[in-house]
């Protein structure tokens, strides 16, 4: 993460989107790459993923990660690093699947800004809808009359 541009306010909108969906039961499944090598993801992240997925190529489709995906579900949220390489080979992917693909654009990075704004631009292209954390909070939410709308309207203000 030292190396991402902006990698600090990237995790933590990959937290605080977190923490939103865990309130809300909503499945977190994380990826690494390369961990033997690369190491594991960060402690702040793994402890909300119900399940890790280890991979070795950037498509983390090509090691497990739509078998994961539980059967009922057709939308898939991404977020993380490195956003021209892992996160848009997985989400093209995922597209040609069939998927539902959004990405949450302050919760993505690349070391290098240019690298992320052509990726961002290529996955909208294809059919990936971009958004904000803040967007997902409040789409997740659907009514101020949800249950946990306090708790997660704290983490969005």
């Amino acid at each position: 993460m030292p190396a991402i541009d902006q990698g600090e306010a990237v995790l933590k909108q990959c937290i605080r989107t977190a923490q939103i969906a865990q309130l809300l039961e909503i499945p977190i499944i994380g990826t690494e790459q390369s961990p033997n090598s690369l190491g594991s993801n960060l402690d702040s992240i793994q402890s909300f993923c119900s399940k890790t997925i280890e991979k070795e190529h950037f498509n983390a489709c090509a090691d497990g990660l739509t078998a994961a995906i539980p059967d009922n579900r057709q939308q898939c949220i991404l977020m993380g690093c490195e956003t021209h390489v892992c996160l848009m080979q997985t989400a093209l992917n995922l597209i040609d699947k069939g998927y539902d693909v959004s990405v949450v654009v302050d919760g993505v990075g690349s070391r290098w800004a240019l690298d992320k704004q052509i990726a961002l631009d290529r996955l909208n292209i294809a059919g990936a809808r971009l958004i904000t954390a803040e967007m997902l909070g409040f789409e997740w939410l659907k009514t101020a009359q949800n249950p946990v709308f306090k708790e997660v309207l704290a983490l969005l203000k």
